[in-house]
Formats: C-alpha cells, structure tokens, sequence
C-alpha cells in the first residue's frame, strides 16, 4: 500500500484479522493503574461523609466493566457501518449526532450544575454527561467529512462543512463548559487541516477561535475567578485547591512518600480523585512515578499513531487521528491545570480520574481504534 493510502495494482489486500495487542495492554494498565490511585486519594473522604471507604472504587470498577463491554462491542463492528446508509438519505452517524445535539440543549436547560458549570444530566440514579458522547460523535464525524471532501480541503469552502456541524454543538457545550468546548474545536477542526495541510486561512480561524475563547473567559463570573485565581495563588485562601495540590507536587520528590502515604488528599484538595488526581501520583509516587505515567500516555499516543498512519483506508486513519487528538489534549490540559501553568478546569486525567461517562466513552473510542487496527492490511503494516 502506497503512502496515500491506495492499493497498489496487483497488491494482495490481506487482512490481519487481530487487534493491536500492545495498545490493548497500554490501556488495561492505565485503567488499573487508575482504580488503585481512585482507592488511594477517595477513601479517606469516602469513609468520612459516606462510611464506606471503597465506595468510589467500587463505582469506578462498575464503570470499567461498562467500559470493557463498551470497547468489546464497538470494536466488533466495522467502523465503517456508522456512515453506511441506514434508512434512505440518514447514516448512523447523523442520527448520533441528533441526539448528541438533542441532548446538549437539555443540560443547557436544564442540566445539573456544580462550580458554576451545567455538565450533567440526572436520569433517575444515573447521572451522566453528554459531552462526552458528542467527544466520540465528533471524532467520526470529522473523519467522514475529511474523507468526503478531501479534494477541496485546501480552499476555505472544505471546511464550511466543519463548521455547520461544529459550530452549533461546541457552542452549546461552551457556555457552561469552556475547556471540553475547547476540546471538542480541537476534534472537529484539526482533522481537515491534518488532511489538507495547514493554510493561511487557518492562520485565520485560529484567530477567531482564540478571540472567541477570551471572550469567554472574561465575560463570565467564575471564570474570571478562576483566572484570578490563577494569576495570584499565592494571595488565596492557604487551603485552596490550587496551592494544596502543588504541595502535593512539591512533596512528593523524586520517589513519593509511597502508595497510600499522601496527606494532601485528607480532605485539603476537593474531589482530589477526579481532575486532581495527578497531584497525588505525584505526592505518592514522586518524579519517578509521575514520569512514568506520562510515558505510558505517550506510548499509547504512539500506538494509535501507528495504527492511524497504516489505517486500510482515509476513514479509519482519521478516526484514529481523532482520538489521538481527543487523549493528548485531555493528558496535556490536565497536566498543565494540575501544576497551575493554565487557569483551573474540569478535565480530568483519562483512564485515571474517576468518571463513568468519561471513562465509558474513551474505552469506546479505544474500540474504535482497535477495529481500525484489526482491518490493517497485512502489506501496510509498518511500525513507526
């Protein structure tokens, strides 16, 4: 197979038929690796306002197995059924992004809301968060677009397309949650340009989007104290989450005081095992330990790197462009948030933090990937 992805003449196109082993694994030791820190930073506030001290870890483990089914069952089927006809002129991926849409306006409307932001929607028991189902809608979306209108991508025009579908739902999401708007744009919009090339129009739209965000953050109240925030920890509260969880940081050293022996986590850093919890891993597991998981990320970066740059076909390599796009940002805002080098936001770590709709979808898109890996041709496999 050729470098632009087309077969060439006489080729034998065999496929493989397995899934790449080595992402499978990465993503099971990130996933465990995650359920022992959850245990680690919840069980001391867990015990103290719930008495049961293992009841996040017990959750967290529900939701893993609801993200293994999840990844099973997604990537059993062919990643190319989600834009296949299905009923006259609808593909499975315009009735995905409906209700992603759907669903967007109901938490604008009534979504449940927490420091300042209406993420989630109650359904009985069940609490969950709908911008992560539009995280994964996005991502094929983007993909089938950049591959229908490849050819004109390089003109301003190929990507009205983007923004018709873009535009609407990332602006939903923005208004009560700016940082997964942020990722979301990132989804949609960089695809095409991985595509087409970067241009001088996208010198343009960047502009605007990065105007759009300034706006944003500066127009609304908690925003603008969490920027405050931001630029002047020093003059904050002693026990704010900020200056704790940089304690936790600086404490840690180059080995950690060792699983389990963390103090910032008793009670001094809020909801410590969601967004926070890489403070913690550094506290615990010091320099080493905090290394060693952002070597794992990458290593799975790379992995889904390979598989998207040896993908049978445009579709599944941008699917997976996609998701590599959708975990570095998340990694790489979660770093930077935890070690106050950007104002606070609620992204969490993925695989680690606690988090059942987030964890469910990602082990989906892990799905997604792996079926894309399980159709490489055998004559296109090339590590790089």
């Amino acid at each position: 197979m050729s470098k632009t992805g087309v077969r060439k003449p006489g080729a034998k196109r065999r496929v493989v038929g397995s899934y790449d082993i080595s992402l499978l694994l990465l993503v099971v030791l990130l996933c465990a690796f995650g359920v022992v820190m959850i245990y680690s930073t919840s069980y001391y506030n867990a015990d103290r306002y719930y008495s049961e001290s293992a009841l996040y870890y017990s959750m967290q483990i529900r939701n893993l197995i609801f993200g293994a089914v999840a990844m099973i069952l997604v990537s059993f089927v062919d990643y190319h059924f989600y834009v296949r006809l299905f009923f006259k002129s609808i593909k499975p991926i315009h009735a995905l992004y409906l209700v992603c849409m759907v669903l967007q306006i109901i938490v604008a409307v009534a979504g449940y809301s927490a420091n300042g932001s209406s993420r989630w929607l109650n359904v009985g028991p069940i609490s969950f968060q709908p911008s992560e189902l539009t995280k994964i809608c996005l991502i094929i979306m983007s993909a089938y677009l950049a591959t229908k209108y490849k050819g004109v991508l390089d003109r301003f025009k190929g990507f009205l397309p983007f923004f018709v579908i873009g535009i609407p739902i990332i602006g939903l999401v923005g208004v009560h949650d700016l940082s997964t708007a942020v990722v979301l744009a990132g989804i949609t919009f960089i695809p095409p340009i991985v595509v087409s090339g970067l241009k001088r129009y996208h010198f343009v739209i960047a502009g605007l989007g990065i105007a759009a965000l300034v706006i944003m953050i500066t127009t609304i109240g908690y925003r603008q104290e969490r920027l405050d925030v931001w630029l002047n920890p020093e003059l904050q509260d002693p026990g704010s989450q900020t200056i704790q969880g940089l304690y936790a940081i600086a404490s840690g050293g180059y080995m950690g005081k060792g699983l389990g022996e963390g103090l910032q986590k008793l009670g001094k850093i809020q909801e410590v095992h969601t967004d926070m919890i890489f403070t913690v891993v550094c506290e615990e597991l010091g320099i080493a330990g905090a290394v060693i998981v952002i070597l794992t990320f990458i290593l799975l970066l790379w992995r889904i790197y390979v598989v998207a740059v040896n993908a049978k076909d445009m579709f599944g390599g941008i699917i997976c462009t996609g998701v590599f796009i959708h975990i570095a940002m998340q990694v790489v805002i979660n770093l930077l948030v935890v070690t106050n080098s950007i104002p606070a936001t609620g992204i969490p770590l993925p695989f680690i933090s606690y988090g059942g709709t987030s964890l469910v979808v990602l082990l989906a898109e892990m799905g997604l990937v792996l079926n894309v890996s399980k159709q490489i041709p055998e004559e296109g496999v090339a590590d790089a």
